[in-house]
C-alpha cells in the first residue's frame, strides 16, 4: 500500500493500527511536519507501525528535510529504507527528472518489496 502526501500519512496510519493489513508499505513525499512547523511532528503513530516501509522523499522538501525525516525513522522498528530525490520538493518528480527518477526508483522499489 502507498501514497504520496497525506494518501501515504493515511496508509502508515492505517498500517499501524492494523499491522496485518499490508505487507509493505510506499510513502512519497510523507508529510511529515507542516512546512516552516517543524514542532508539528506527524509521527506519533511511527512507534506502533510494524510494516516495511520505503520512503522517497525530495531533498527540498518544505513538509520535511532528510535529516529530519532519518531521525523520525528512528521510531519505527520495522525495516525503513530513504531513498532522497537531490533537487526535488514535495512534488518528487518534474518534467527534468522523470526518466532518471523512475529508472532510479523502479529498481528500489521491487528491491524493497522482494
Amino acid at each position: 500500500m502507498g501514497g504520496h502526501s497525506y494518501g501515504g500519512r493515511q496508509a502508515s496510519i492505517l498500517a499501524a493500527n492494523e499491522p496485518d493489513l499490508v505487507e509493505r508499505l510506499l510513502l512519497l513525499s510523507y508529510p511529515l511536519h507542516p512546512p516552516q512547523r517543524p514542532a508539528e511532528l506527524r509521527t506519533a503513530h511511527f512507534s506502533a507501525l510494524r510494516t516495511p516501509v520505503l520512503f522517497i522523499h525530495g531533498a527540498r522538501d518544505g513538509f520535511g528535510s532528510i535529516e529530519e525525516m532519518e531521525a523520525a525513522l528512528k521510531m519505527i522498528s520495522a525495516p525503513t529504507k530513504l531513498i532522497p530525490v537531490p533537487g526535488a520538493g514535495h512534488e518528487l518528480m518534474t518534467p527534468r527528472n522523470c526518466n532518471e527518477l523512475t529508472a532510479q526508483l523502479v529498481p528500489a522499489f521491487l528491491s524493497f518489496i522482494h
